[in-house]
């Protein structure tokens, strides 16, 4: 197993992620397996294991807490997140975390994060009302929470705005990064926005939810003729590269991921140069996108203010599979800074140095997020799961 430092810690580079833990066919989460899974996972080097409160239907926690309780505390690093992205009438970050300590059935967290700064929940976390940051902090200096750090499926502006105001406070951060959203969801900007300000990168999303383990047989031809592997390792060892990536956090349902996964990160072995440029072909060949540059010629005279390149960016997003990130980036923009505010006049197709059909590509975006379930119904059915599992608890 790869091992990296993080402020004397030796962490395992390769995290158990259980978002997405295997299930038997009633829909249940199959604990036996997890059980196998993670034996499996401690015994052969994996020492991070990261969970969170909407996990699994608001299971995840609960399933690793009865999981994790034969094995000794030290014998492992437990990471959960805060949901202050969750949209919701109220905020208790003292409840929940409270909570979180009697499912994980643990005394501390050696890793906590503000899950998910968006733009919308930025205003959640800074809210003096619910004072989350300033509790957080608190138990941290308690001792209750080892290391704090915070994730993020916001964008540049978002993030820069983050860490200009508690960059001094997070210890790291986790964004979605793997070799399709080097360049489309802009990881390579982020990744070098943290390493300038000497915040260790967490990785989510390394394979985009399956996606890079389940390649087209010519890709992987492709590949092979450089390297052996599987699909999924060459995304493992694309990360390999990258100094400041201290964690990549895999979301395993199977115990054959558990055992692929694992050899990938047995030794250091880094994609060449020629991989790279094969992974960058193969990512290139995921996505049609649409060729803006960002030169902006085409926001002078948009008589409603759009920022035509952002949206068409987000939209290069959502054609590359990014759907829910999308929404959730949206969510923030007032009614007439959607792209359902163009009206259509074409002033900006007029002077498009690329000849985009701007208002062509805006009405198919505003088409394709139609169909797109929106965040705050996704928040209200997980606290019905909430409330669900919280039932369950008490029964």
């Amino acid at each position: 197993m790869i091992y990296r430092d993080f402020q004397g810690l030796s962490l395992s580079m390769l995290g158990f992620g259980t978002m997405r833990l295997p299930l038997k066919e009633d829909g249940s989460i199959n604990e036996e397996l997890v059980a196998e899974m993670t034996d499996y996972a401690l015994s052969h080097g994996i020492n991070y294991i990261d969970t969170a409160w909407p996990y699994m239907n608001n299971r995840s926690e609960s399933v690793m807490g009865r999981v994790l309780a034969k094995y000794p505390r030290d014998n492992y690093y437990l990471a959960t997140k805060y949901p202050g992205h969750m949209i919701a009438e109220t905020y208790d970050p003292a409840d929940v975390f409270e909570r979180q300590l009697k499912k994980c059935q643990t005394d501390y967290f050696d890793f906590y994060l503000l899950h998910n700064v968006y733009e919308n929940s930025i205003q959640v976390y800074e809210d003096p009302k619910w004072g989350i940051i300033d509790y957080f902090l608190e138990q941290k200096k308690n001792g209750r929470i080892k290391h704090l750090g915070f994730s993020s499926h916001g964008d540049i502006p978002l993030l820069k705005e983050f860490l200009d105001k508690y960059g001094d406070e997070m210890e790291f951060c986790q964004i979605q990064m793997n070799y399709l959203d080097w360049k489309l969801q802009k990881a390579d900007e982020k990744y070098r926005i943290l390493t300038e300000r000497n915040i260790p990168v967490w990785v989510m999303e390394p394979l985009r939810g399956g996606k890079l383990a389940s390649l087209e047989e010519d890709q992987l031809a492709q590949l092979h003729a450089l390297h052996d592997g599987s699909a999924a390792s060459f995304g493992f060892r694309w990360m390999q590269q990258f100094p400041n990536v201290t964690m990549v956090l895999s979301g395993m349902s199977a115990m054959d991921q558990m055992v692929d996964n694992i050899n990938a990160f047995d030794h250091e072995d880094p994609t060449s140069a020629e991989e790279n440029k094969a992974l960058a072909d193969i990512a290139a060949s995921m996505t049609d996108l649409i060729p803006c540059t960002a030169c902006r010629y085409c926001c002078d005279g948009c008589p409603m203010g759009l920022d035509i390149p952002d949206l068409l960016h987000k939209y290069n997003q959502l054609r590359g599979g990014a759907g829910s990130t999308v929404a959730m980036q949206l969510d923030a923009l007032p009614d007439d800074k959607l792209p359902s505010a163009c009206i259509g006049c074409g002033a900006c197709a007029a002077v498009c140095p690329q000849r985009i059909a701007i208002p062509d590509e805006l009405a198919k975006f505003t088409e394709e997020l139609n169909k797109l379930p929106r965040w705050a119904d996704i928040c209200k059915a997980r606290a019905e799961a909430e409330k669900k599992a919280r039932e369950e608890e008490n029964a």
